[in-house]
């Protein structure tokens, strides 16, 4: 299992990736902003996402919106 991002770049557990735009988080009134840099991932059983923490919360996010840092 492959999961690569915007980029074409292979990602792995504990890469640190960017967001490369602006995101609204679902759920709730907050906004991803683009240069969101997310350390320490975690990949999930599916290709097209990976998991980030932001503060106490978790989010998952798909990987077409990311870049590898």
């Amino acid at each position: 299992m492959a999961v690569k991002d915007s980029n074409g770049n292979d990602l792995s557990d504990g890469d640190s990736v960017q967001v490369i735009k602006d995101l609204k988080v679902k759920g709730s009134s907050t906004t991803l902003k683009q240069g969101k840099l997310f350390k320490n991932i975690r990949l999930t059983s599916k290709d097209e996402e990976v998991e980030c923490r932001d503060g106490k919360s978790t989010l998952v996010l798909k990987t077409c919106f990311l870049k590898k840092a």
